[in-house]
């Protein structure tokens, strides 16, 4: 089983080279290139760069091509600061992209204990997307992630291939 979103195999919601099958679109070029510094942004935990933007009115939920949210490039990417910030502003611990993903599947795939912590304190349902949290933590051995999501074995989806011990 396979965590896919921006473009190739093994890249959940939000990895770095961001092909996001933009449709064409009648913006403004000027507006396209904010867009994508903001999704950078979120991408390298830019805080400053996203409260000041989010102060200013931009939404929260924003998302790219892909349906991955703000939250969703900062938990797949690691930052725990801004995926807290974000949470606090009212972003969806529990939307999917396109694919069917959760931020918490994500960050559970990365192995970013810190980022899975805020999720979960912040409601972020371990059985929300394909695959879920609980999914990914088995899968691919997240132990770390395992424990704080509070899983046993009779919580792994059917469809997952158990590990022969």
């Amino acid at each position: 089983m396979k965590m896919s979103t921006e473009s190739t195999a093994m890249q959940p919601p939000h990895a770095s080279n961001h092909q996001d099958n933009h449709p064409s679109s009648c913006l403004p070029q000027e507006t396209l290139a904010f867009a994508e510094r903001i999704f950078d942004g979120a991408r390298a935990g830019d805080l400053p760069l996203l409260t000041s933007a989010i102060q200013a009115g931009l939404p929260v939920e924003l998302t790219n091509g892909s349906g991955n949210n703000l939250l969703m490039l900062a938990a797949y990417h690691g930052k725990a600061e801004l995926v807290r910030f974000l949470l606090s502003r009212g972003a969806q611990a529990n939307q999917l992209n396109e694919r069917g993903q959760s931020a918490l599947s994500g960050a559970v795939f990365k192995g970013w204990t810190e980022v899975v912590k805020a999720l979960v304190e912040a409601g972020a349902d371990i059985r929300a997307g394909k695959p879920n949290a609980i999914d990914c933590a088995y899968m691919f051995k997240r132990d770390d992630c395992w424990d704080i999501l509070g899983a046993s074995v009779a919580d792994i989806s059917p469809d997952v291939p158990r590990r022969i011990s």
